[in-house]
This record gives C-alpha cells, structure tokens and sequence, in this order.
C-alpha cells in the first residue's frame, strides 16, 4: 500500500525563462528554496534554474515520479503549452507556496 502525502511534480526555470527543468519532490517549499539558494548542484546550478513556474500536486508518489517521466518525455516544444494553461503570465511562483 502506498503511503498517501502531498508530492509535486515542478518546473524552474531561470530569469529569462530560457531553460527548463523538471523534478518530483515531497516538499516543495524546501526543493524551491533549496533550488533558489544554489544548494541543489548540477543542472539547475550551472543553468540558474532557480525559480518555479509550473507544478502539480499528487497524492502518492507513484503517480508523481510517472508524471515528472512524463513530462520529461515530452518535446520542448509542448511544455509551454502546459505552463501556460496554470500560469499564463509565466509568473515566477516561488513566494505563492504557503500552505503545500
């Protein structure tokens, strides 16, 4: 039996909004701070993906890990399609998180 929790699927990205990066966490406040002080190293880091515009809340991480799969397997080209749906103004979202 799966344990039953908030768990995110989210996207970052940098100021400019250039570059994308997709991951699955259980906390997504912290994932987010971490992501906008440098403390998560790699892609994010080298890239400056430090600030969330896009994610969603599951209830089991089953189903978050599929869905981060995925996205990940998606063309570039369609991932702004669905940023856009939930986040139209491709607002930066990283100090709307107060309750998740």
């Amino acid at each position: 039996m799966q344990y039953s929790k908030n768990h995110f699927v989210y996207i970052m990205t940098n100021k400019n909004r250039t570059v994308l990066y997709i991951g699955v966490t259980s906390s997504l406040r912290e994932r987010v701070h971490k992501h906008f002080h440098g403390r998560w190293n790699g892609f994010t880091r080298k890239y400056n993906c430090c600030y969330l515009i896009y994610y969603e809340r599951f209830d089991y991480i089953d189903n978050a890990i599929r869905r981060e799969k995925q996205l990940k397997g998606w063309r570039r080209e369609k991932k702004p399609d669905l940023i856009t749906n939930k986040n139209p103004q491709l607002k930066f979202l990283n100090d709307n998180l107060q309750g998740l």
